[in-house]
């Protein structure tokens, strides 16, 4: 499917045909219609805001044992960002880089990769609503193909550190869980037009009720991005990606409820000298949760996910079909214990249509994960709790696998916690990893192998949260990670060719992860943010060395933002965030200190116009080895509301 500039509204003009017959009157009566107050929390609120991410349950920020970040809705909004990866840099736990039009290297603690390497991020793991979002393949993500209605998120949830016990191999440094707003608060018509000098997007949502139990909405958007430049030519890398979907929430009754909902999308990005790759998935997702006496709680969660990417003219890309079943259920025993425990299986078969220089054998395969998880947060006085876990997770290549966490949670006041890890995470061997073949001069270059083993993470941490006056809060963590069987390359034993994965690297990171805000005026927050990143690899005796441990990742040792809310009166709101990265290593990428803001009106109840600015400080610049110069742009942003 093309889909270009010239056909932007195609989406809008599909689902305005579907308004009409929702209950608009309805939903008139309740008010939803007027533009949203922005949910401005107060830092008290902040603290209190409910997570899930750390313990599989709900639990308050201020009180949560890990090192979570959460971007708000209203955070969202303020930031003038159109991209799931653009909203991600609000999350100073996080390192995101953008490399050309549609394409982001995002990491949290390193290992960003290196692309003269073939070594990719692989560290982090992704869900939206629950549905992980790493491709299988090689254990990344393909952040081009990762997207929602900005205006439907409620929350992002960025965890820094392992999260393997509750989430399993791959969530190795880091989990980012995207959660989008109930059907119950995206009532009426929702549009928005967004034009600028490199972007134009559209998008449209409507929601309804069906008597007292059940609420949908329905939505589509489109997102037109121009080329950006490689040594001062166009990089032919524009793009564009349309995409639909609905959910529906149905009280069933008291205690249950249940959830279905589902995307597609089919869009194709420009290749300088090569025709365009086509981008396509769809995937849905069924959720029955049941509320129990004594604050139990059972969610059973299937879903089917399916990507394909690829040029059609040549026939090279691959396509994933994804089958998952997940169930957990979370209760107290007593009153010192709080047990959350689960299982899932997941298979994911793909076929992958090589090159002559790049294949995989076999091409095609079904990989088969399962796993059992229970964490137990133990009460050992009113302010101190002990949390232990483990999960035992099935891999596809490898055998069964423990994954244990212990956290100790110590609430030194009304607004202090204090809280420290263990934890263990590991990357699972993939395709990439065992069956891939790079041919050079007609024989194999490199190749995979039933001997590349699970990369192993011991991490240790340390944090505290904590609001020493009304008007600012703190998070401090550190960290010191142990790693082991890194991948590297080696040399075939006996001769050199064909070259082959191996676990020759190990190593150590450790690092501060330091963010707060301020309350300056009741009209005026400044929040900040600052990481320290220390990284030491080295390899193994009788390891081949070859392209050395930068292999492992080109990180930045500093990074650093601050970002200022204002609200100038009833109707506006003006939003700027500065941030600075410290130069790339190896290859050298010098720092960077961009700039990007948002000025916004609330015309009337219904009408909100906002003008955005990214990366003013400079015309063009480099975030990543080998990656394009991303352009300043400036663009203005329509939302009605009806």
């Amino acid at each position: 499917m093309r889909f270009s500039k010239d056909g932007l509204a195609a989406v809008a003009v599909s689902l305005l045909c579907v308004a009409p017959c929702a209950h608009a009157e309805e939903a008139a009566a309740r008010g939803d219609q007027a533009v949203e107050q922005l949910r401005d929390y107060s830092l008290e609120d902040l603290a209190n805001l409910e997570v899930t991410s750390v313990s599989k349950r709900g639990e308050a920020l201020g009180q949560a044992p890990a090192a979570i970040y959460v971007i708000t809705h209203a955070d969202i909004v303020r930031s003038g960002a159109t991209s799931i990866p653009e909203v991600l840099r609000l999350a100073p736990n996080l390192q995101v880089t953008q490399t050309g039009s549609s394409r982001y290297v995002i990491t949290a603690r390193g290992f960003n990769g290196a692309p003269a390497a073939q070594n990719f991020s692989n560290k982090l793991l992704v869900l939206i609503d629950g549905r992980s979002v790493y491709t299988p393949l090689f254990s990344g993500v393909y952040w081009d193909m990762q997207d929602v209605l900005l205006e439907d998120v409620d929350r992002i949830e960025v965890i820094s550190g392992p999260g393997a016990t509750l989430w399993g191999a791959n969530a190795v440094n880091g989990v980012i869980n995207i959660t989008t707003r109930h059907t119950s608060e995206t009532q009426g018509g929702f549009a928005e037009v967004m034009a600028g000098d490199r972007e134009r997007g559209v998008g449209l949502r409507y929601g309804g009720r069906i008597g007292e139990a059940v609420t949908w909405r329905v939505y589509g958007k489109t997102t037109y991005r121009e080329d950006t430049q490689v040594a001062g030519v166009s990089a032919h890398d524009h793009w564009a990606k349309p995409q639909a979907g609905f959910r529906l929430d149905w009280a069933a009754s008291k205690a249950d409820t249940i959830t279905l909902q589902g995307d597609a999308y089919d869009g194709y990005e420009a290749q300088a000298g090569a025709p365009a790759e086509d981008i396509a998935g769809r995937n849905l997702t069924a959720r029955w949760s049941r509320d129990g006496a004594g604050g139990s709680r059972l969610q059973v969660q299937g879903y089917y996910d399916r990507t394909r990417r690829g040029d059609e003219v040549s026939g090279t890309g691959f396509h994933v079909d994804t089958y998952d079943f997940d169930l957990q259920h979370s209760f107290a025993l007593g009153d010192a214990h709080e047990i959350v425990w689960g299982g899932g299986y997941r298979a994911s078969r793909y076929n992958i249509a090589g090159t002559s220089t790049l294949l995989f054998a076999p091409a095609r395969r079904t990989l088969n994960l399962a796993n059992l998880f229970v964490q137990d947060s133990i009460a050992l006085a009113p302010a101190l709790k002990l949390i232990l876990g483990v999960k035992l997770e099935d891999d596809p290549y490898v055998k069964a696998k423990f994954l244990p966490n212990a956290r100790l949670s110590w609430q030194a006041g009304d607004t202090t916690t204090v809280w420290a890890a263990v934890s263990r995470a590991l990357r699972s061997p993939t395709p990439f990893d065992r069956d891939v073949v790079e041919v050079l001069g007609g024989g194999p270059f490199l190749i995979g192998g039933s001997h590349f083993q699970p990369e192993m993470l011991t991490a240790y941490e340390l944090g505290a949260r904590l609001q020493p006056t009304a008007r600012t809060a703190l998070s401090v963590s550190t960290f010191y990670n142990v790693y082991g069987d890194l991948r590297s390359i080696e040399v075939k034993p006996g001769g050199f060719l064909p070259l082959r994965w191996g676990n020759g690297m190990k190593g150590r990171t450790y690092g501060v992860e330091a963010w707060g805000d301020f309350q300056a005026a009741p009209w005026w927050r400044l929040s900040a943010g600052l990481t320290y990143l220390d990284e030491k690899f080295r390899f193994k005796p009788g390891a081949s060395g070859i392209l050395g441990p930068p292999q492992a990742g080109d990180d930045p040792k500093y990074q650093a933002q601050l970002r200022s809310s204002m609200d100038l009166g009833r109707a506006v709101t003006f939003d700027a965030a500065l941030r600075y990265t410290s130069p790339l290593p190896e290859p050298r990428v010098r720092a960077l200190v961009e700039l990007d803001s948002r000025l916004g009106w609330n015309v009337t109840e219904q009408v909100r116009v906002a003008v955005s600015g990214r990366n003013l400080l400079h015309a063009r610049h480099v975030e990543y080895p080998q990656g394009s110069a991303i352009p300043r742009s400036v663009f203005v942003d329509l939302q009605w509301r009806f």
